[in-house]
């Protein structure tokens, strides 16, 4: 049976919960500071989305394409390239109907 350095183990506790302050104590100076991580704006954030599910659209629609001209036989790479797709479209229309309801839900608040 081992015994168990119950002293070490405080200790690395202790070292442990001393860095966690630290690190804290650092990330509230940086945001304070204003050099905390870089955020993308809303825009920009949308429109690489918007690429990435064109992206994506396409390249479903090549593979498509080339597994109907006899191109490519993989068609499991190709129904993962159209459900891809087909979910980064059904993502685009909920975000979609999420902004409608709440823009509809602002123009209908009593000023």
């Amino acid at each position: 049976m081992k015994t168990i350095d119950t002293t070490a183990i405080m200790a690395l506790r202790r070292d442990i919960l001393a860095e966690n302050d630290a690190l804290k104590k650092a990330a509230s100076a940086a945001v304070a500071q204003g050099s905390g991580p870089a955020q993308p704006a809303f825009g920009e954030a949308m429109t690489a989305a918007f690429n990435q599910i064109n992206v994506l659209q396409h390249t479903a629609g090549d593979l498509t394409q080339d597994y109907t001209m006899g191109k490519t036989t993989d068609i499991a790479g190709v129904m993962m390239a159209r459900q891809k797709s087909s979910l980064g479209f059904e993502l685009t229309l909920q975000v979609r109907n999420k902004l409608m309801k709440a823009y509809q839900d602002i123009m209908s608040m009593p000023v």
